[in-house]
């Protein structure tokens, strides 16, 4: 009887091992298709931004003067009243002394720098609404992405590699200059985790304030050089950041627009919201318009 029993419990076991193995191994399957579909779709640029044109892109061009832009921009926008505009407002104060140092270095001024990164997490606040509350709220701190795109700015893997390949390519439309050339030199030989580890630092974001920096600079190179300078349109270089350097075509009164932005059920343009935030007063005394 006893040797009956032990029988049922081998039999019992093996079939539970064998379910428990077809279990693991159709998840390894699942997460393996999972990586590779979204590597395949990084590679043929599925993941690209497409966007939409801004209804106000006639008046951005327009307008050129910054006091008669800064009218435009209400005194208190409804996205300053919102708490993700809260929780933005201080994790960029805090970093401060960073965001400084990234335009020295870069010579892109700070609120050209910032714009984008400002539309960038009010979009990420407005896909993590849970996180906000519990966790981002609280601590006052940055959203700090790792799908797709990386760090508090959003930075696509693909796009930040040809950030640091053009700061080499002295035949690139994009070079800036030798005194450019060595600014994202890796320290280590395995330059994909480095590069992963500055994007997604979230003690510090140096990087993801110069990357974002550079990017700006060299499309405002781009664009100066082929005669149609933007160095005082950062609504088009939020546009282009946020669509890639596909997009950016030097031309006469270019579009406004990229990726639907919705804060407190408002719907905005990428670069529209970065030109509200450029021009508005919020942060002005921390970070002005110079």
């Amino acid at each position: 009887m006893k040797g009956f029993v032990l029988n049922i419990f081998k039999k019992i076991d093996k079939k539970l091992a064998r379910k428990a193995l077809k279990f693991f191994l159709g998840g390894i399957t699942l997460i393996f298709l999972v990586f590779l579909g979204v590597f395949i779709a990084m590679q043929l640029n599925l993941t690209q931004v497409e966007g939409s044109v801004d209804t106000k892109s006639n008046l951005y061009n327009s307008i050129q003067d910054v006091f008669t832009r800064k009218e435009q921009v209400a005194k208190t926008p409804d996205w300053a009243k919102t708490d993700d505009w809260t929780v933005i407002r201080r994790g960029l104060t805090k970093d401060k002394a960073l965001i400084e140092k990234a335009s020295n270095v870069s010579g892109v001024p700070v609120r050209t720098i910032l714009a984008p990164i400002v539309v960038e997490q009010f979009r990420y606040f407005g896909s993590n609404r849970e996180l906000l509350k519990k966790l981002f709220l609280p601590l006052q701190a940055l959203g700090n992405s790792v799908k797709f795109s990386y760090g508090i700015a959003g930075v696509k893997i693909a796009t930040a590699q040809q950030i640091e390949a053009n700061l080499k390519d002295s035949t690139s439309p994009y070079y800036l200059g030798s005194e450019y050339e060595h600014l994202l030199d890796f320290k280590t030989k395995n330059r994909d985790s480095e590069r992963m580890a500055r994007l997604t630092d979230d003690k510090n974001h140096y990087y993801s304030y110069l990357y974002t920096a550079l990017f700006i600079k060299e499309i405002q190179t781009q664009w100066e050089n082929a005669g149609y300078p933007i160095s005082n349109r950062p609504e088009i270089s939020a546009t282009i950041f946020n669509l890639g350097f596909k997009h950016s075509e030097p031309k006469e009164n270019p579009e406004v627009g990229g990726s639907d932005i919705i804060v407190n059920g408002k719907t905005y343009t990428f670069g529209g919201l970065a030109y509200q935030f450029f021009y508005s007063n919020e942060l002005g005394k921390t970070f002005p318009i110079n």
